[in-house]
């Protein structure tokens, strides 16, 4: 689960990790008090106001309606203000977000945090989270913060340094000490960005996290480092023991047809293509998408729905997909394994009845227990439905569905 920038920090400070002070604000005048609240809590003479949604690169992005920054630093109250009413209620397009864009609902208005002093403000960049292939967690971290990681990634891999914690150990003080080193910092900064990657480990173990992201993580002029920004990803699967977490679920950063798939128990991600699929089992479900497109088609979502398919499952896969605009066909894909082939067919019969009106062909592949007696049930029917039993033969009758439109 995603959260915002402003929660992320919040959850931040109360282990300790320093942090850019900032204020939300739904409305100009809410952000316009913010900023003079933060004034007179740390004497800032700027600010900075940075739109609130789910995705990355706001700061190269702008908003469809009135060309704002999604992140854009003022000078004054008055800037404040007129930036919070450029971006609150208007669409911002990053690079994460495509063409569509985000609607902005909230804003940080955030302290300035590089002011002058006895040396110049350094970003790094310091990412936590689980390494698959090595079962445990790592730090990674480098000198060229602010930057698109990805690309220092690709044209300085030696400029990104990674330390492993052993997940029975925890993290050490002479791992963080090592990082410190590896970044180049000496005396205060230093013992501070020691202290700092304590607490962030910390934080992230003690919440379940699946990744921290801090870019940039800033020492400033007077040696203190601190979280600018920062993206906080939660587990799924453990959010029963944060129900405090839990309750910070955004539901308007996600898209409404994979909210009602969440509440109805099935897996769904929607894609841009025209061939809706309805599979049991995730590997299942990815051969079936490469499936689809090597039959001419374009998926139109990820649908799991789980090993015990039932009618109500099906019934519930079919409305979510077919309120797609973009679905020209419907693909089933369904192993018998758990579930019987007959009563899947079964499920689809009845669901298709349920919700009639159906103007797309839709093709079932049965393959399993009761395949044979499935394929009956499919044939006999006497709705728009066509039985496969083999992969290719599925594929076939998706190409000549497309063909068909």
């Amino acid at each position: 689960m995603n959260i915002h920038e402003y929660q992320a920090k919040e959850i931040l400070k109360r282990y300790g990790v320093g942090i850019q002070e900032g204020i939300v604000a739904e409305t100009p005048q809410q952000a316009l008090e913010a900023a003079r609240k933060l004034q007179e809590l740390t004497g800032t003479q700027g600010w900075v106001v940075k739109a609130q949604i789910h995705a990355g690169g706001r700061g190269k992005g702008r908003t469809i309606e009135t060309h704002q920054e999604g992140v854009k630093f003022c000078t004054s109250l008055e800037k404040v203000e007129t930036v919070a009413r450029n971006l609150l209620g208007n669409t911002l397009v990053t690079l994460q977000t495509g063409p569509q864009g985000k609607k902005v609902h909230k804003v940080l208005v955030a302290q300035d945090v590089y002011y002058p002093g006895e040396s110049q403000p350094k970003e790094f960049y310091i990412a936590i989270l689980l390494d698959r292939a090595k079962a445990c967690n790592v730090i990674m971290a480098s000198a060229e913060g602010g930057m698109e990681i990805e690309e220092v990634a690709k044209h300085h891999p030696e400029k990104i340094v990674k330390i492993w914690v052993d997940p029975l150990k925890g993290l050490q003080v002479q791992q963080a000490q090592q990082l410190a080193d590896q970044l180049g910092l000496t005396g205060l900064a230093h013992e501070n960005m020691v202290k700092f990657i304590h607490a962030l480990y910390k934080a992230y173990d003690e919440i379940d996290a699946v990744q921290f992201e801090i870019n940039p993580c800033l020492k400033t002029s007077d040696n203190q480092i601190i979280a600018v920004d920062a993206k906080v990803n939660l587990d799924d699967n453990a959010l029963f023991r944060h129900p405090d977490l839990a309750a910070l679920r955004d539901l308007s950063e996600e898209e409404p047809l994979e909210i009602e798939a969440s509440a109805a128990g099935l897996n769904y991600v929607k894609l841009d293509g025209n061939v809706g699929c309805m599979v049991n089992g995730a590997g299942l479900a990815m051969a079936t998408m490469d499936m689809i497109k090597l039959s001419g088609g374009e998926p139109a979502n990820f649908l799991d729905v789980g090993g015990g398919a039932s009618a109500e499952t099906v019934e519930a896969g079919f409305r979510i997909i077919l309120k797609d605009p973009n679905v020209k066909a419907i693909l089933i894909n369904i192993f018998g394994g758990i579930v019987r082939c007959d009563r899947v067919a079964n499920g689809v019969v009845e669901a298709y009845k349920k919700i009639g009106d159906i103007h797309v062909p839709i093709i079932v592949r049965l393959q399993g227990t009761n395949a044979e007696e499935a394929a009956r049930i499919i044939e006999e029917s006497g709705l728009r439905v066509t039985s496969a039993i083999s992969l290719k033969e599925a594929a076939m009758k998706v190409q000549k569905a497309l063909e068909s439109l």
